[in-house]
């Protein structure tokens, strides 16, 4: 009888055990980037969001402490401390009914432009609601600020006596 002998197996790795781990590495790799891109976008998304509100609360309360808040005109005030550009209102938001409007801006901070919209309304005898409104990444094709997502838009209002 005829005895074959076996050899012993080489050592290593197998191609199907290879192949699955360049699947693993793969999937983990993809994985890491999606989440890097996403928390970046997330990042952007905060700075945008953390500007338009100290915008408007500078606007605000800078328009609240002048002599006459019906001659409040940031761009003029501001100087060179920011570049504020005096825009039609149809370039900008929205100003809502029984509102008067003061007058838009468009304010560019850090390669981002802010579309702004000055508006006011006597509250009662002797007090004004003062409101400032901002948007950012701003659609020219839709000009209510109620139709913006509410994620690229701020809106704050203070009040002064008269």
């Amino acid at each position: 009888m005829m005895t074959t002998q076996r050899s012993k197996p080489a050592g290593g790795f197998t191609f199907t055990e290879v192949m699955v781990s360049i699947l693993v590495m793969t999937v983990a790799v993809l994985g890491t980037s999606a989440y890097r891109y996403h928390a970046t976008l997330d990042v952007r998304t905060a700075e945008q969001k953390t500007t338009g509100a100290r915008l408007g609360c500078l606007l605000s309360e800078t328009w609240r402490g002048v002599n006459d808040p019906n001659t409040f005109d940031p761009a003029s005030y501001f100087g060179t401390e920011l570049t504020i550009t005096s825009m039609i209102s149809s370039e900008g938001p929205g100003t809502p009914s029984g509102y008067t409007a003061l007058g838009t801006y468009k304010i560019a901070v850090d390669n981002a432009d802010y579309r702004i919209t000055l508006f006011w309304k006597d509250i009662s005898t002797g007090l004004r609601a003062l409101s400032v409104v901002i948007f950012w990444e701003w659609d020219p094709q839709v000009d209510s600020m109620y139709s913006h997502p509410i994620s690229k838009s701020f809106k704050l209002t203070t009040y002064v006596e008269i």
